[in-house]
C-alpha cells in the first residue's frame, strides 16, 4: 500500500470513527428515552438494565452506519479538497477514482461486514431482546401493566389509565376483564377510580386492591331466545381485593427464551423457510376458501332421489310455483344464505389479508438484510463525491448536507416498506426504492466530481414543460420595433392632427411611445409620427434612442399575461389537493402517484408565477415583499393568501407605473 493509500485510509477511518461513537451515542440516548417509562422506578439492577441496552444496541447499527459513511466520506473529501491536497494530487496526476480505490475496497469490506452482522447479529440480538423484555415484566408484574392499554396477568386483563407512585403500584382509572374459565361466554368487568398494587417479595401472591368502583357480570339465561336481552348483574364496592398467583410467574428465568417467531429474529436461511411454509398455508387457505365458499352457494337438491321427479317449474318466475308460506321461507332462506356468504367472504378476505401482510413483513426483513450493506456504498458514493465538490470539512456545511440526504434515504425508505407491507407495493421495490432514488444521484455527483464540475441545482427543464403548453414571447421577439412605411401610409388632417401639431417633440415622442399604454388608437399614434417626421424627426431616430415602443410596459404586458396562467394552475391543482387531502389516508399507491404529481403541478406553477413576480417587481423597480422560497415553502397551506396578495400587488404596481408614465 502506497504512502498515499495509507494518509487517505487513516484520514477516512480516524472520521468514520468518531462519527461512528458520537452517532450511536446519540442513538442510544434515544432508545433510553424510548424506554425510559420501563426502565425506571422499577427496582432494576444495573446488570438488567445493562443487559435490556446492549441487546437492544444492535438494532441500531442500520440507521448510524450508512449516516457515519456518509458523513465521513463528505468531511474527509471536503476537507482534502478545501486544503487544496486534492489539486496537488491532480497535479501529480493522481485522478478522484485513483485516491477513492482503497476507500472503496474498504468500503465493500464494510458493506460485507454490515450484512453478515444484519443477517446474524441483529435477529440474534432481537430474539434475546424481546424474550429479555418479556421476562422482566413476568419477574416485575408491575411492569407489566402499560398505562392506556389492556395487559394481561394471570386470568385478567388489567389497564389503567395512569400509575404513579414506587414502581408504579398506585393506578387510576383501572379497567379489569376476567378470563372465563368455562365455554358459557359470561364476562366479569371491574372498574375502579383508583387502585394499589401491593405485593411482598417472599409471596407469590400479587394483592391488588381496588376503591371506589363497579362489579358487572352477564347472566346467561338458560333459554337461548332470552339472550336478546342481555341480562348483567352489577353491584358498587368502596373496596375491592383481588389475589393473583404469581408463582408460575415468578419461576420464570431470565435466560429463558420462548419468543421466537418474530420475522426481525431470522437469518436468510430461516427467513426463506418460513416464506415457503407461510405460501404455502396462504395458497392452502385460499384454495380451501373457495371450495368452502363454492359448495355453500351450489344447489343439491337433496330432497329428491332422481332428476325425473323433480316437479316442472314455470322458467319465467320460479316463485309463482310455490305458495305465500313456501316463498317468505324461500326468501328467508336465500337472504340468510346470502348473509352467511357475505359475512364468510369478509371475514377470510381480513384472515386473508393478514396472511399476506405476515408474508410480506417477512420478505422485508429478507431484502433488509441487502439494503444496509448496499446502502453503505451508495452513501459512500454521494458522499465522496459531494464532499470534493463543496470543499469544506469541519462539522459546519457537511452535517447539513450528510442530515438532508439520510432524511430522504430514510424517508423514502420507510415510506416504501409501509407500504409493501399493506400489499400495495411488492416488497422488493418498496425495500429498495430509496437505493433505486437516489443511486442516480451518486452516479451523477461521482461524474461531477470526476470531470472537476460543480454542482448546480436548476429547476428549469421543469418550468419547461409549461412552455409548450403555453405560448410566451421571448425577449428578442419583444424587443422587436418594427418600422412603419410612413410613404404607404395615408393619414387625414383632422382635428386630431391640428391638436398633434401643437404639441412639442417632447410630448410626441412620449404619445408615440406610450401610444398602447395610454390606450391610443394605431391611428393617432400613426399621426404622431408623421408630425414628428415633419420636424425631421424619424422612425429610425426614434428607435435608436428606445422611444419607438416602450419595452418596459410590452414585456411587463407579456409577463402579466404568463402570471394569470400560471396562478390559475396552482390554483386549480391547489384545490386538487385539497380535495384529495380531504378524502383522508390514501388506499392504494396509484392514490399517492396521482396526489405526487398534482403535487408536483402545483408547486413548479407556484414557483413559477412568482419568479415571473420577482421579474416584474424588477422591471419596475418595486421590490416583492414575499421571498420566493418562503412562497413554496409555505405554499399548500398559505397558497390562497398568497394568491389574492399577489393579485392584489400586481394590479397596483401596475396602476403605479401607467401614472408614472402619464
Amino acid at each position: 500500500m502506497k504512502i498515499l493509500d495509507k494518509y487517505l485510509l487513516k484520514s477516512f477511518l480516524v472520521t468514520f470513527t468518531t462519527v461512528f461513537v458520537i452517532l450511536f451515542f446519540i442513538f442510544v440516548l434515544q432508545v433510553v428515552w424510548l424506554f425510559i417509562s420501563e426502565l425506571a422506578g422499577k427496582d432494576l439492577d444495573f446488570i438488567m438494565i445493562l443487559k435490556f441496552l446492549m441487546f437492544k444496541m444492535p438494532s441500531i447499527i442500520p440507521l448510524v452506519l450508512p449516516l457515519s459513511v456518509l458523513l465521513a466520506s463528505i468531511m474527509t473529501f471536503g476537507s482534502l479538497a478545501e486544503n487544496y491536497e486534492f489539486a496537488a494530487m491532480k497535479s501529480s496526476g493522481i485522478s478522484l477514482q485513483r485516491s477513492m480505490k482503497t476507500l472503496i475496497y474498504s468500503i465493500c469490506i464494510l458493506s460485507v461486514v454490515a450484512f453478515i452482522f444484519a443477517n446474524n447479529v441483529i435477529p440474534y440480538a432481537e430474539y434475546k431482546f424481546i424474550n429479555f423484555r418479556r421476562n422482566i415484566a413476568q419477574v416485575k408484574p408491575a411492569m407489566a401493566i402499560a398505562e392506556g392499554q389492556f395487559s394481561q396477568i394471570g386470568t385478567y386483563n388489567i389497564k389503567v389509565e395512569k400509575k404513579s407512585g414506587d414502581n408504579g403500584r398506585y393506578l387510576k382509572g383501572v379497567t379489569i376483564h376476567k378470563l372465563s374459565n368455562t365455554n358459557a361466554g359470561s364476562n366479569t368487568v371491574i372498574k375502579a377510580k383508583k387502585g394499589e398494587l401491593i405485593s411482598n417479595e417472599n409471596s407469590n401472591i400479587l394483592k391488588l386492591v381496588l376503591k371506589d368502583g363497579n362489579y358487572y357480570e352477564d347472566i346467561i339465561p338458560k333459554k337461548f331466545e332470552d339472550r336478546n336481552k342481555v341480562p348483567f348483574a352489577k353491584s358498587e364496592f368502596k373496596t375491592y381485593v383481588i389475589n393473583i398467583d404469581l408463582s408460575k410467574l415468578n419461576n420464570t428465568n431470565l435466560d429463558e427464551e420462548q419468543i421466537t417467531n418474530t420475522n426481525t429474529m431470522l437469518t436468510i436461511g430461516e427467513l426463506r423457510f418460513t416464506l415457503d411454509s407461510l405460501q404455502k398455508n396462504y395458497n392452502k387457505d385460499r384454495i380451501s376458501i373457495a371450495e368452502n365458499l363454492n359448495q355453500r352457494s351450489s344447489l343439491n337438491p337433496t330432497n329428491y332421489t332422481t332428476t325425473s321427479s323433480l316437479p316442472k317449474l314455470n322458467p319465467d318466475n320460479i316463485l309463482n310455483n310455490f305458495s305465500f308460506t313456501d316463498k317468505t321461507q324461500i326468501l328467508r332462506a336465500a337472504t340468510g344464505n346470502l348473509d352467511a356468504i357475505n359475512f364468510s367472504l369478509e371475514s377470510s378476505g381480513y384472515e386473508l389479508n393478514d396472511k399476506q401482510k405476515n408474508i410480506n413483513l417477512h420478505w422485508i426483513a429478507l431484502y433488509d438484510k441487502f439494503v444496509i450493506a448496499f446502502s453503505c456504498l451508495l452513501m459512500f458514493f454521494i458522499g465522496a463525491p459531494l464532499g470534493a465538490i463543496i470543499r469544506k470539512g469541519g462539522l459546519g456545511l457537511p452535517i447539513v448536507f450528510a442530515i438532508l440526504i439520510f432524511i430522504v434515504f430514510h424517508f423514502i425508505n420507510t415510506f416504501g416498506k409501509k407500504v409493501a407491507q399493506q400489499d400495495e407495493l411488492i416488497p422488493f421495490l418498496g425495500c429498495w426504492m430509496s437505493s433505486i432514488i437516489l443511486t442516480p444521484l451518486a452516479i451523477i455527483l461521482t461524474k461531477r466530481a470526476t470531470d472537476d464540475k460543480g454542482f448546480t441545482i436548476s429547476f428549469d427543464w421543469i418550468t419547461d414543460i409549461y412552455k409548450r403548453f403555453i405560448p410566451t414571447k421571448t425577449e428578442e421577439q419583444l424587443a422587436e420595433q418594427p418600422v412603419v412605411n410612413m410613404e404607404q401610409l395615408t393619414v387625414v388632417k383632422d382635428t386630431d392632427w391640428e391638436k398633434l401639431n401643437g404639441y412639442d417633440n417632447e410630448v410626441l415622442i412620449k404619445i408615440v411611445k406610450d401610444a398602447k399604454q395610454f390606450g391610443y388608437t394605431n391611428d393617432y399614434r400613426n399621426k404622431a409620427l408623421k408630425v414628428l417626421e415633419s420636424r425631421n424627426i424619424t422612425q429610425e431616430e426614434l428607435l435608436l434612442t428606445n422611444n419607438l415602443y416602450n419595452i418596459d410596459y410590452n414585456k411587463v404586458e407579456e409577463l402579466n399575461k404568463q402570471y394569470k396562467i400560471y396562478s390559475k394552475i396552482a390554483l386549480v391543482t391547489y384545490l386538487g389537493m385539497l380535495g384529495i387531502s380531504s378524502l383522508g389516508k390514501p388506499e392504494t399507491i396509484i392514490t399517492i402517484i396521482a396526489a405526487l404529481v398534482v403535487a408536483g403541478v402545483f408547486y413548479t406553477a407556484l414557483f413559477k408565477s412568482q419568479q415571473i413576480l420577482d421579474e416584474i417587481g424588477t422591471i419596475l423597480d418595486k421590490k416583492v415583499d414575499l421571498n420566493i422560497y418562503l412562497v413554496v415553502a409555505a405554499g399548500f397551506p398559505f397558497f390562497i393568501l398568497f394568491y389574492f396578495y399577489n393579485r392584489s400587488y400586481l394590479k397596483e404596481v401596475i396602476s403605479e407605473f401607467n401614472k408614472s408614465t402619464t
